[in-house]
């Protein structure tokens, strides 16, 4: 009963931490983290893992209602849950991404429960050859979130390619383009310019066109009315894209250092390319939010087989757990699962019920989220501010980071008027220093050689993954135009 209370508490504290812009799971596990001091180890580390998947939660109502990712994983949902709440829809869409998000999180546990033996061997096979060959495949992948104007979308993933310049390099350990300052050595953090590029960058475009200065329309929703709920279209159309997010989302959380942010955005990709209509994405369309939706929750749970087999963090919220687990004198590894397994079913189950308890609490607080958008935007504008400002600084308490805030807002004020795509650019920024640290790797245990991506079965799959995804495009029109010329 006690574990249950404490989850139920996690849970509670990680939806709020996530409608925070810049908090995330891994700030509120830090924070929280002396909370749980006197607990019993199995007791804090479920509080801690409620607050770990509340937060995705939390995190994706902001995305909808606010344009505000909290994280990088939950970029994606904003790119048809936002024009949803625009459109009138915030009811069904809050709704579906909380099933889509209990959908995932459970294929994601019902795997782990069923495979974790197995993946553990299987997810300690993989080298830096494999994970650079995924990380590509996912790069290859930001054409979906790109626009219409492709050139446009290349040129601002190739900003958030510069951004992920900024820092150390790995092999001479020289500084790149710090500019002296010390602050930047580590190089400039996701957060900053994801909540500049969407949510201040959102603000000013609508003070631009003159939102500030209509009168609000009143949104009332109740668990009566008809807008609140999904239609029955809605659930048909996406009754694959529970398990294709899922899956994808699942197998990415297996790899250390991608988690939920990699396999968002191959879901949503892989679904606008299977679409028989993928002109439909990027303007309220269901399937685009339910396809990140589950992939980040599954990977949520696909993240802790790593954590728990292996003893390797999947993500930065994963990398917090682990620093608990050693304070608490817990050894996560191929051992921990033969030593110690009551703790490690406790944490899988926990992890089920935790997401039971999510799915309610989201549908329940539904109207009083929505109430949010009743607020006049006069007033809503610098209440965001105030938060993204708040939550920003609060990361690493710096200033420089801030002034990163305002500047990220000022460059996705741009994007927005000049057609840019602020997505590619933040995700080309995450997934942009991950491929080179792992490029790196590569080629200095291969002595340079490019053969490391061939040699290996599992690479030579990969490769022939890559390969396909990057030619398929360019194929597929050369056989339309055949078919056209022969009409």
């Amino acid at each position: 009963m006690t574990n249950l209370l404490f989850l139920l508490i996690g849970a509670m504290v990680g939806m709020i931490v996530g409608l925070f812009p810049g908090f995330g799971p891994a700030a509120g596990i830090a924070i929280l983290l002396p909370l749980t001091f006197g607990l019993d180890p199995t007791t804090a580390i479920i509080m801690l893992a409620g607050i770990y998947y509340g937060a995705m939660y939390g995190g994706t109502i902001t995305s909808i209602l606010i344009n505000t990712p909290g994280e990088s994983a939950t970029v994606a949902s904003t790119l048809d849950g936002y024009p949803m709440a625009r459109n009138g829809r915030a009811g069904p869409a809050l709704v579906m991404q909380a099933v889509a998000s209990f959908v995932g999180g459970t294929i994601g546990v019902l795997l782990i429960s069923a495979l974790i033996p197995t993946l553990a061997s299987f997810a300690s096979s993989f080298g830096p050859s494999e994970y650079f060959l995924i990380i590509l495949f996912g790069l290859i992948m930001l054409t979906a979130v790109m626009g219409d104007n492709k050139l446009k979308g290349a040129i601002s993933a190739l900003i958030g390619f510069a951004i992920a310049m900024v820092g150390v390099d790995v092999i001479s350990g020289s500084q790149r383009y710090t500019f002296g300052s010390s602050e930047l050595i580590g190089g400039i953090y996701f957060v900053p310019v994801a909540i500049g590029l969407f949510g201040i960058g959102e603000l000013l475009y609508c003070v631009y066109q003159g939102q500030h200065r209509q009168d609000v329309q009143k949104m009332r929703l109740s668990y009566k009315s008809a807008d609140f709920w999904p239609t029955k279209d809605d659930f048909k159309s996406s009754r694959f894209t529970f398990i294709r997010g899922s899956l994808i989302g699942f197998i990415s959380g297996l790899l250390p250092g991608s988690g939920g942010t990699l396999g968002s955005i191959m879901g949503y990709s892989v679904e606008k390319k299977i679409a028989k209509d993928p002109e439909k994405f990027g303007k309220g369309e269901m399937r685009g939010l339910v396809a990140p939706e589950c992939a980040n929750n599954a990977a949520s749970a696909g993240s802790m087989v790593p954590l728990l087999a292996l003893g390797i963090p999947g993500s930065g919220a994963t990398a917090v757990l682990l620093g608990a687990f050693m304070m608490w004198g817990l050894r996560p590894g191929p051992l921990m699962i033969v030593n110690d397994p009551e703790f490690v079913w406790g944490l899988i189950a926990s992890m089920y019920l935790g997401n039971m308890v999510l799915i309610a609490l989201c549908i329940l607080a539904i109207p009083l989220f929505v109430k949010f958008l009743d607020i006049p935007y006069r007033l809503i504008v610098p209440i965001i501010v105030v938060l993204c400002v708040i939550g920003t600084y609060a990361l690493h308490s710096s200033i420089i980071e801030t002034w990163m805030l305002i500047a990220g807002g000022l460059l996705g004020l741009g994007m927005k008027l000049y057609g840019y795509s602020p997505a590619a650019t933040v995700l080309a920024l995450v997934l942009g220093s991950m491929a080179e640290n792992t490029l790196l790797q590569s080629l200095i245990t291969s002595d340079g050689s490019l053969m490391i991506f061939l040699e290996r079965p599992i690479s030579l799959v990969l490769t022939c993954m890559v390969l396909i995804a990057a030619l398929a495009p360019m194929l597929i029109r050369q056989v339309r135009r055949l078919s056209l010329r022969h009409a």
